[in-house]
């Protein structure tokens, strides 16, 4: 066991348990999001003097790495740490629930109100908690003009926190969440930069805040929305999306499903092939991925060699976690 020493507070870390389990088993939020090192939001900072694992600090840019940087989600101390986080997200906000709407199935859309709440990028996302250290990560399918934050919660066979969410949550219950992280969000100041957004499940939760904003801030280029289920009963949002597109000469939506053939308005193969295929070319694309991680990794690899530098490539992998 090592101790973990963060604002003049000290918390034990069990054997062969990460940094990021630790802190949060034991009522500390730490902004996180795959769990597995890809995505880098749980990203700490460690003391000068401390011996922070190599595998800790893998995919980190140099300069992060010598300044003691580390991923807590793949961290697993040998020694006692000094930590601290980059920011002031572990403070917990006071929200209430004022929507349950299902999208689908398996998906809910849950609406919730944070008066505590300052401001936020649309597509980033919050850690949920139902209790003390009991928390799971949702992006925001809303943007900061609406009069709620707005999750897509999709439940898991075994999902302790999913299955809470679809069973037991009602309109009017309190709970808290985390300040809202991420750097998948849009970015103004290039309107006519073209967009990909590429999603699969309720990845498409942050593609609709990312779409939103980038609309509401009158972005000029072409907008290309390609979002990738197994069936049709897994899309979800399709009307909404197909006014969206009415209503926004520049904005092309395109449902995707892998096991079943075509139809009219509906493309049949893996949503990143069937977008690659029809944009084979992503030089001066900016590009945005969302979903299951395996698709995440493929896409960005797939992205590159199709052109699009890597600073304008986004990604928000969604690890399923059941317990």
């Amino acid at each position: 066991m090592t101790q973990l020493h963060l604002n003049e507070a000290t918390y034990q870390c069990e054997a062969g348990e990460s940094v990021l389990d630790a802190l949060t088993r034991q009522g500390v939020a730490v902004p996180s999001s795959c769990r597995s090192g890809v995505c880098q939001t749980c990203m700490m900072q460690a003391a000068a003097d401390a011996n922070v694992p190599r595998a800790a600090q893998n995919g980190l840019k140099s300069t992060l790495q010598a300044q003691n940087y580390f991923l807590a989600c793949v961290c697993h101390p040998t020694e006692d740490m000094t930590v601290s986080l980059p920011d002031s997200s572990d403070r917990l906000l006071p929200a209430t629930v004022t929507a349950i709407r299902p999208l689908n199935d398996e998906i809910l859309c849950v609406g919730l109100d944070c008066p505590s709440l300052q401001d936020y990028r649309a597509g980033q996302f919050i850690n949920l908690y139902r209790d003390a250290g009991f928390s799971r990560s949702y992006s925001l399918a809303s943007v900061p003009t609406d009069s709620y934050l707005r999750l897509h919660v999709r439940r898991l066979p075994d999902g302790r926190m999913s299955n809470w969410i679809h069973d037991q949550l009602k309109i009017g219950d309190s709970l808290h969440i985390s300040a809202p992280v991420g750097s998948c969000f849009y970015l103004p100041g290039a309107a006519e930069q073209p967009l990909l957004l590429i999603g699969t499940g309720s990845g498409l939760a942050p593609l609709m805040g990312i779409l939103r904003d980038a609309l509401n801030r009158e972005h000029s280029g072409e907008i290309h929305l390609y979002h990738g289920s197994r069936d049709r009963a897994g899309l979800y949002l399709v009307d909404e999306l197909r006014e969206l597109a009415e209503h926004h000469p520049n904005f092309h939506y395109t449902p995707c499903v892998s096991s079943e053939p075509a139809t009219s308005g509906c493309k049949s193969g893996r949503a990143v092939d069937v977008a690659l295929a029809e944009h084979p070319d992503l030089a001066g694309w900016r590009v945005y991925l969302c979903g299951n991680p395996d698709m995440v990794k493929s896409a960005r690899k797939k992205a590159y060699l199709a052109k699009a530098a890597m600073n304008d490539i986004y990604a928000d992998a969604f690890v399923a976690v059941a317990s």
